[in-house]
């Protein structure tokens, strides 16, 4: 089997990836639209990162950085390629772009009921920080 590929999203990857987040990712968010993901692209081009293998797309990851902190969002891998260090790549590829771009210090969006997720997490490095908490405010209908 070949080694799977890491690249940016372009626009005309956009539908697969929506569809794929709906396989392979837990929990949904306001912004799995195509809208929304068009933005990411438009606005960051590098931030979508893809892995394939064979025209197959098997994992994303969003590498989002603001000029002040690197946030990942959206780590997922197929589940029948799992545990076969696509998410581990994909990060590697994610934090290689941070530092690029200046970045010290990276951070997750991670479900709190996402067992699996919370294990990929701790697994590459990342760990909790418990004194913080999400606050989010809808800003459309």
């Amino acid at each position: 089997m070949s080694a799977s590929h890491i690249r940016a999203a372009g626009s005309a990857d956009l539908d697969t990836v929506l569809a794929f987040w709906r396989t392979a990712a837990e929990g949904t968010s306001i912004s799995d639209d195509r809208a929304g993901v068009e933005r990411l692209v438009e606005r960051d081009p590098g931030a979508l990162l893809l892995a394939e293998r064979d025209g197959a797309l098997l994992g994303t990851v969003i590498a989002g950085f603001d000029g002040w902190r690197c946030h990942l969002y959206r780590l997922a891998v197929h589940p029948r390629h799992r545990r076969q260090g696509i998410g581990s790549a994909l990060l590697a590829a994610a934090e290689e772009r941070f530092v690029a771009l200046g970045g010290r210090r990276a951070d997750a969006m991670v479900l709190t009921g996402n067992e699996r997720g919370r294990l990929t997490w701790d697994a590459a490095g990342y760990g909790p920080e418990e004194q913080w908490r999400r606050w989010v405010k809808p800003l459309t209908g």
